[in-house]
């Protein structure tokens, strides 16, 4: 079992910044690749940015790449997202997930275990 606890969610305004911070526990945390994936409200959870075991590979959505990116400290257990340039658009709850599979995923079917999420919160 795979344990994640996401932090560093917030409300901040259009333009701004967050980190989000996902700890984990249980297993060995540099066997797994991770992911990032948020739910809006009346929305399907979607695909983020992942990272595979190593932290050599990202992968990102095309409405993240160039504002977003994802990161892991093996030796601290943690995967973090940087978001710059946020928008209203990106308010949601954002989810870490971890992936025993290879090559790291991108969908979310293939990641087994989630933590509750973290709420992110843009105003206009």
């Amino acid at each position: 079992q795979v344990q994640l606890v996401e932090s560093g969610g917030g409300l901040v305004q259009a333009g701004g910044s967050l980190r989000l911070s996902c700890a984990a526990s249980g297993r060995t945390f540099s066997n797994y690749g991770m992911g990032w994936f948020r739910q809006a409200p009346g929305k399907e959870r979607e695909f983020v940015a992942a990272i595979s075991w190593s932290g050599g590979s990202t992968y990102y959505a095309d409405s993240v790449k160039g504002r977003f990116t994802i990161s892991r400290d093996n030796a601290k257990n943690t995967v973090y997202l940087q978001m710059n340039s946020l928008k209203p658009e990106d308010t949601a709850i954002y989810y870490c997930a971890a992936s025993i599979r290879r090559p790291t995923p991108t969908t979310e079917s293939r990641f087994g275990y989630w933590g509750q999420g973290t709420q992110v919160t843009v105003s206009s």
